[in-house]
């Protein structure tokens, strides 16, 4: 299923807004975005540009998984079988994302957001950056681009993450950037793999896909995506990136990043540009959610049993994690804790919670907390260590920070009172009503 497959099976289930009115991409698209989120949007008029917009179409992890065909309660099993059983993809001899192969490279004829009031300038938020290494093969992840010309893009590069480590070895990278894909692309793209592992087996092993080669650079690109750019990155040419609104809603700080240089853009008839609202629902999902299935991963490997791990919205999905176990032993707690850190080294707090608590619903975790938690017995306290660069309040060079986890289950042996919510009964309202 491409993009535009997913976007008409949910116009067909009438969960698809349309605008037909005319939208500038200057704040007005954006605005109308986040007063409908989490509704998938679709604007068949932007000003300025030929092509659609389609906007928060992965906004939960109940759109991914309608996506991926299976249950929200499935994601985690299904992406870590998929990562430990990648595939690669068949790579096809033509590919729709190449239906248009632009002469002239023009990226003000592209749709491209001007998202909120302080940002630096228009950015691509949703493109998946693709690269080739002589020695480690393809890698794919998230780079946002702030245009800067017609053919230029300064691009955010974070440090020690495989593009980085490329474009210090290379001093530059051909790269193709595509815009407009399905989410086993994007979960793809947004998860933490081994050097030398292609995201696109990844992808594949999430949802069968096929791949063509790049018109003008050596890389293969997902072929039912909409947009593609193709053209190289330089380490040494720089432009200043930013602001920008970042996974916390806060606004990020300016840099002198890299600069990308596009010299082909190939496109589907007809193409639909991908919008991603920056520290948005959609966005949160695509960064947390594939946080969830490493921590599942490293707590069970710690002898704890964990049922499910919600990196949550309300921590930003990336600076908070609520990890729901079966205690078996007292310091099954203590344990998870430790292990969650490992699964997710840029988490700032976690809380380990019982079985009988729903970790998707806040007012159960945070009774949980008020009801089950003693601080001098059961809070860890991990002083200043290495954190995230998407905390404001780290510190602003080396991102130290304190973490904390907060293990908010029930003793096995209950003293005293009860730790258990009484039920009450269970009626069926339309009889009364």
């Amino acid at each position: 299923m491409s993009f535009r497959d997913y976007l008409k099976k949910i116009e067909g289930g009438n969960k698809l807004q349309k605008v037909s009115k005319t939208v500038s991409k200057r704040l007005e698209a954006s605005g109308v975005l986040k007063a409908l989120e989490p509704k998938p949007v679709l604007f068949e008029k932007i000003e300025g540009s030929a092509f659609k917009v389609a906007g928060n179409v992965f906004p939960t992890k109940d759109s991914v998984a309608e996506y991926l065909e299976c249950t929200a309660g499935e994601l985690i099993p299904r992406i870590s079988s998929a990562i430990k059983n990648m595939k690669p993809p068949e790579e096809a001899s033509k590919g729709a994302c190449q239906e248009v192969v632009e002469e002239t490279v023009d990226s003000d004829k592209l749709p491209i957001l001007f998202h909120c009031e302080h940002d630096g300038g228009n950015y691509v938020s949703s493109g998946v950056m693709i690269a080739r290494d002589a020695d480690y093969g393809q890698n794919m992840d998230f780079h946002r681009l702030m245009q800067i010309g017609k053919n230029k893009f300064s691009v955010r590069v974070v440090k020690e993450r495989h593009f980085d480590k490329f474009l210090k070895k290379n001093g530059q990278m051909d790269v193709a950037v595509c815009v407009g894909n399905g989410a086993n692309v994007l979960v793809a793209a947004a998860t933490s793999i081994e050097l030398g592992q292609d995201e696109l087996g990844l992808a594949n092993a999430l949802k069968q896909m096929s791949v063509v080669k790049a018109k003008s650079v050596d890389v293969n690109v997902p072929a039912e995506c909409e947009f593609v750019l193709e053209g190289t990155v330089a380490l040494e040419e720089k432009h200043a990136e930013g602001p920008f609104v970042d996974l916390t809603e806060t606004l990020d700080v300016v840099r002198q990043e890299p600069v990308f240089t596009v010299k082909k853009i190939t496109h589907r008839k007809d193409a639909v540009w991908q919008a991603l609202l920056p520290g948005a629902l959609e966005h949160k999902v695509l960064m947390g959610m594939p946080r969830e299935p490493t921590i599942f991963k490293k707590v069970n490997e710690a002898g704890v049993k964990c049922l499910d791990v919600n990196v949550n919205p309300g921590g930003c999905s990336w600076l908070h994690a609520i990890v729901k176990i079966k205690k078996q032993k007292e310091d099954d707690g203590k344990k998870a804790i430790y292990a969650a850190f490992e699964g997710h080294k840029s988490c700032k707090h976690i809380f380990i919670v019982d079985e009988d608590i729903g970790i998707y619903n806040p007012l159960d975790v945070e009774w949980a907390m008020a009801t089950r938690f003693q601080a001098d017995e059961k809070l860890v306290v991990k002083p200043r260590e290495k954190g995230s660069s998407l905390d404001p309040s780290a510190e602003p060079e080396t991102h130290a920070t304190t973490k904390c986890g907060f293990d908010c289950t029930k003793p096995l042996v209950a003293k005293g009172k009860n730790f258990e919510k009484e039920q009450f009964p269970k009626i069926d309202v339309k009889k009364y009503l």
